[in-house]
């Protein structure tokens, strides 16, 4: 019997792997590393569970201001953890997108991306969605501007526009908004992750940093969150 109390769509920001290979006088790459395990087994047990809809933010557009270091090696990462997680995913019944600018990433990422998505495109298990080159503003503007060009070539009026178009112009066309938001590491800000989407999301902050986070804290997590009392504005 499914359970109408669990949350369809959980967004979480995944901080703190940074801090975790400092306390551990580790190479920050290794952090990074450590958290990219974490998330394949938490993405596993959401699609386990039953979970429609996972999204991470994994790079921002704000990102690349990090020292070229760890921005080649965090792209280095994501191109493995792609190459590798897709065929994992792909038996598993897991469908993988990615949300963000793809276009300013290397032709070797992009194209790691394509072949994910296409490996798993028929799945249809947990959607999990990795935000990737993303921003929350730069989202919101690049649908205002696609809204506008509809509007000068007379595809629609400005009368057509409403909180529907705007969302089917986002890189989340056809999800539900998040019902649960969580980000690691104790820092209590949403970093321009999924602004338009998380208006009514429940938060949830954690001190734990990322690569510490388990199955159990997924658990908790979803504890808490079918003992809020979500009101949507309504008293």
């Amino acid at each position: 019997m499914k359970d109408e109390l669990m949350p369809k769509h959980i967004a979480i920001i995944m901080d703190g792997n940074r801090r975790w290979a400092q306390k551990r006088n580790l190479p920050i790459k290794l952090g990074h590393k450590q958290g990219a395990e974490t998330l394949k087994k938490v993405v596993r047990y959401a699609n386990k569970i039953g979970i429609e809809y996972i999204t991470v933010y994994a790079f921002s557009t704000e990102n690349w201001k990090r020292s070229k270091e760890e921005v080649e090696a965090l792209m280095d990462l994501l191109k493995k953890y792609l190459d590798d997680f897709s065929k994992e995913a792909d038996t598993e019944n897991i469908v993988i997108k990615v949300l963000g600018n793809i276009n300013q990433l290397s032709e070797s990422l992009q194209k790691a991306i394509e072949q994910t998505i296409k490996r798993t495109e028929n799945n249809t298990g947990t959607i999990f969605s990795i935000a990737l080159n993303y921003g929350g503003r730069d989202e919101i503007t690049k649908a205002v501007k696609d809204i506008a060009k509809e509007v000068k070539d007379g595809k629609i009026t400005v009368d057509d526009i409403s909180e529907n178009l705007v969302s089917e112009h986002l890189y989340t066309k056809n999800y539900p908004d998040p019902d649960l938001l969580i980000r690691t590491s104790g820092e209590l800000r949403l970093s321009g992750f999924l602004p338009w989407q998380t208006v009514y999301s429940e938060f949830l902050f954690l001190e734990k940093l990322w690569p510490d986070f388990t199955e159990k804290d997924l658990d908790e997590a979803i504890e808490i969150y079918k003992n809020r009392n979500r009101k949507f504005g309504a008293k």
